[in-house]
């Protein structure tokens, strides 16, 4: 089973919707048996579940915020929702669930800020000073061609670990999280800027880059 933890400190920053369009592309896409893990109380990836029509091929939820995270044997993907502000043992016990970490970063000073602190007790785990999980970061909500964009970018460079994607500050992420559906299954000519922005992102993920060392 790979397991793939969305994490960041910082609330706001995109990680539901980055582990709902995520599930949405293993289960949609890649034809996999998939597990959404919300440990946020908020619980918006289980509030994007429930608008999920019968349609759509099954994605299982996991309020693990208040019941323990069970799994059958056959499950391909496990994805975890982190809530913000987790640190400590909490964290390092969610980062020893995964293989590979997503770090979700917003162009703002505030966000880049806080990044950099957190980033810096992320790689302390011993799991991740041991290379037995991968991370990779995510420039979201992002609009191009602007100055702070330009600062994101390199701010992520800094952080010397891998700048996997670039997503775009679009409508097209509330209605999907509206419907219950990810990007993925939505009309491609609605959706095409997105889908080749997810590209990147999608291949590092297929890629060994993205998995432990052995």
């Amino acid at each position: 089973m790979r397991t793939i933890l969305v994490l960041n400190a910082k609330g706001g920053c995109g990680k539901s919707t980055i582990s709902t369009n995520l599930a949405s592309y293993y289960a949609f896409e890649e034809e996999k048996k998939v597990i959404l893990a919300d440990y946020d109380p908020q619980g918006s990836s289980l509030a994007w579940l429930e608008a999920r029509g019968e349609e759509w091929p099954a994605i299982e939820g996991v309020a693990a915020f208040k019941d323990k995270l069970h799994h059958a044997r056959d499950t391909d993907i496990l994805i975890m929702d982190a809530p913000a502000r987790v640190h400590g043992k909490e964290l390092t016990a969610m980062v020893r669930k995964a293989d590979t970490i997503l770090f979700p970063v917003l162009p703002s000073p505030i966000d880049m800020r806080a990044a950099t602190d957190y980033m810096k007790e992320v790689r302390a785990i011993g799991k991740i000073e041991r290379k037995e999980a991968k991370i990779g970061v995510i420039a979201n909500r992002v609009r191009e061609n602007t100055i702070i964009f330009s600062e994101l970018y390199d701010f992520i460079k800094k952080l010397k670990v891998p700048y996997v994607a670039t997503l775009r500050d679009t409508q097209n992420y509330i209605r999907a999280e509206e419907r219950g559906v990810g990007i993925f299954e939505m009309a491609p000519s609605q959706v095409y800027q997105d889908l080749e922005s997810w590209e990147p992102l999608t291949k590092w993920l297929r890629s060994k880059r993205s998995m432990p060392d052995k």
